[in-house]
Order: structure tokens, then sequence, then C-alpha cells
């Protein structure tokens, strides 16, 4: 970790995957909350779905940024083709690959809305719905990979996304109106599965002893798994 401490490219790697993970929840809650469509006249609609496709820019440009940190820090071998294709890095392979997935869902979801009259409303949000996806892998891949996971401030960071997109889907259900039992009861569900899942990943995987070498494919483990 020391050598870590030393590295630029490290903190400007973890702060721009950092800042990418807080906008692209902002952009998450936006979508799920409903935001544009509560809207309460036709200019605040507007205004809120430019906010929401604003976020979704910054967010894959600071993902850019992220990837193109790390890849220039020669500290671990992720490699150029593990920033399109998922869970081929040889440095933790199936935490990178998540994000990986996750940049990949966003790139489509950027390349497909300039492509929007093209290829049709119905394919647009075909293609659309796959940002919620992105959203979970982030955060997972955010905790899986991060060295600084263990620390207090990243561990609020990550309760507080998770928060906020769970309070965004309780919002959507409550302007949502009476009825809808079966959906409510899912959103509990899923609530209740989300918060669990994450909180059993933290505890017995980035804050139990022997995480950096676990997490670790074993061709790599050796070599970098004991100082990260």
């Amino acid at each position: 970790m020391s050598i870590l401490l030393n590295n630029p490219l490290w903190f400007a790697t973890r702060a721009a995957g950092t800042l990418a993970l807080i906008l692209l929840t902002a952009t998450t809650v936006l979508g799920v909350a409903g935001a544009v469509r509560y809207a309460p006249n036709p200019v605040r609609r507007f205004e809120v779905a430019a906010l929401h496709r604003n976020l979704s820019l910054l967010s894959l440009v600071l993902l850019v940024v992220h990837i193109g940190t790390a890849l220039a820090d020669t500290y671990v071998p992720i490699g150029w083709i593990s920033a399109l294709v998922p869970f081929v890095s040889p440095y933790r392979t199936v935490w990178v690959g998540l994000g990986t997935l996750a940049f990949d869902l966003l790139l489509a979801v950027a390349i497909t809305s300039a492509l929007r009259l093209r290829i049709g409303l119905r394919r647009w949000k075909a293609v659309h719905v796959l940002a919620y996806a992105a959203w979970p892998l982030a955060v997972f891949h955010g905790a899986g990979t991060g060295a600084d996971t263990r620390l207090g401030p990243q561990l609020a960071l990550y309760a507080l996304c998770v928060a906020a997109v769970i309070a965004a889907l309780w919002w959507r259900l409550h302007k949502a109106g009476p009825g809808q039992v079966t959906t409510r009861v899912g959103a509990v569900v899923l609530s209740i599965a989300v918060v669990g899942a994450f909180y059993a990943f933290v505890v017995s995987g980035p804050l139990a002893p022997g995480w950096s070498h676990r997490a670790q494919t074993p061709s790599t483990a050796p070599r970098i798994g004991a100082t990260r």
C-alpha cells in the first residue's frame, strides 16, 4: 500500500472512478425515480431530461479517464483489451471484468442515443434499459477492485449510493399511486436482496483477511496479490 501512496496515477484512477460512480448513481436515481415523468411542467421535464443526459455523458467521460489512468499505471497488468472485453484482465479478472461490462453497457447506450432517430424509439429504449444494469456492476467493481474499500469514507459512499437508488425506487412506487401490490412486494424483496447481497459481499470479501490474494486469478496472485 505504501507504493500506491506515491503513485499519482493510482490516485487519479480511484478519484475518476469514484466520481464516475457518484454521477452514475445520480443518473440512475433520476431514471429509476421517473423524475422526468413527474416534473410539474414541460419546461421542468426538459430540464430534468437534460440533466439526466448530461450526467450520463459526464460519467462516461470520467470512466474514460478512469480506464486511461488505470492502463497507464504499470503497477498492475490490466492490458488495453481489458478495457472493452470483460473478464480477460490478468489482474482481478472478475472484478475488473464487472467494470468493463458496465462501461460497455454505458457505451452502447451513448452510441444508440446518438443514433436514436435512425434505429427507432423502441430499439433505443431496449438498449437504454441496460444502463440500469451498469450501476450495480459498477458498485461491485469498485468495492471488489479498490484498495481503499476498507476505508470508512469509501464504504460510506457505497452505502449512500445503494440507499439512494433504493429510495428512488420507493419514490417511484409512491408516485405511482395506490394498488400494484405485486410490484410493491417485489420492490421490498429486491431492496432487501440488494442490501443483503452487498453487505454479505463486503464483509466476506474486501473487509475479510486475505482479500488481496483471493481476488486474484491463480496466475497473478503470487506476483501482485500480496501488495493490494
